[in-house]
């Protein structure tokens, strides 16, 4: 081999290394500005269409989502055993009523903090033919739950659902049992009207509840 084309063999060596550098580079970028762009679609929820499997929820930028009257899809069959052991068939019980479904358990610390709001709102409303029902999930036994109840003067009943069966009734994308707390807003015809899978305010759960109250 001539010495000029010894010289050129480690230029022709670092070209391609540099080459594939910038490949790699570029190739990391591209992964990067995809993830990235999935965590801002996935953060984002201001009018946008969500839960899936037909369920017709819009999303607003509060992170309630709603459902148009006429679009809404009815709540499936709802009884069995309350944390206290009383049968409860929810929608005979209630028939007729806006019905406030809260899922939450003992465990859960965003369920301690709305659980004052969802006790003031409840009292409010209870003459207003508005009925809350706990769903409890994940407790393995009713004491822990129970004992939640009284710590924060829980009135209203729960259902006792600890591997989440009824969450599962639910047509598909209407709850997530990964996100607790979770509520829902039945309307008068057991119809779903309304979600949040996040720990509400009483201002946003007063929201999620009034239009629905006032529908005739």
């Amino acid at each position: 081999m001539s010495a000029a084309s010894s010289a050129r063999a480690p230029q022709r060596e670092n070209r391609t290394r540099v080459t594939r550098t910038r490949r790699g580079r570029a190739a990391l970028l591209a992964a990067g500005a995809a993830v990235l762009a999935l965590a801002v679609s996935a953060c984002s929820s201001g009018g946008t269409s969500g839960g899936g499997g037909g369920t017709g929820f819009v999303t607003s930028s509060e992170g309630i989502a709603t459902v148009k009257k006429g679009e809404r899809t009815a709540a499936p069959d709802l009884s069995g055993q309350t944390l206290e052991g009383e049968q409860l068939d929810v929608f005979s019980e209630y028939k007729g009523k806006v019905v406030v479904l809260n899922v939450w358990g003992s465990w859960c610390a965003p369920c301690r903090a709305e659980a004052p709001n969802l006790v003031t709102v409840s009292e409010d409303l209870a003459d207003q033919g508005v009925q809350f029902v706990g769903i409890n999930t994940r407790d393995t036994s009713t004491g822990p739950a129970i004992a939640f109840e009284k710590e924060y003067e829980v009135t209203f009943p729960s259902l006792y659902d600890p591997t989440g069966k009824l969450m599962l009734r639910f047509e598909k994308g209407t709850l997530n049992p990964q996100a607790i707390p979770s509520t829902l807003v039945i309307d008068r015809d057991g119809k779903v009207a309304a979600r949040s899978l996040q720990a509400l305010s009483e201002s946003k759960l007063r929201k999620m509840i009034e239009p629905v109250l006032a529908e005739k």
